[in-house]
């Protein structure tokens, strides 16, 4: 039996309290899979703020516990 099989679920940009929603567009309102936003984690680059899907993740994940 393996503990950390599905511990990965839960470690993904959505819960991330780095993750900042972007404003909500109709699109993403009909299908919430398409929802984006920004990791904060890290300076911005040249281009701006990377974006990220909700099930994104990274080796920086920080639980949220407001989320």
């Amino acid at each position: 039996m393996d503990n950390w099989k599905h511990r990965s679920d839960v470690m993904k940009c959505r819960t991330c309290m780095y993750f900042v929603i972007k404003e909500l567009a109709e699109v993403s309102k009909k299908k919430p899979e398409l929802i984006l936003g920004r990791c904060r984690r890290h300076a911005p680059t040249m281009s701006g703020w990377p974006v990220m899907f909700l099930t994104d993740w990274c080796g920086d994940h920080k639980l949220d516990e407001t989320k």
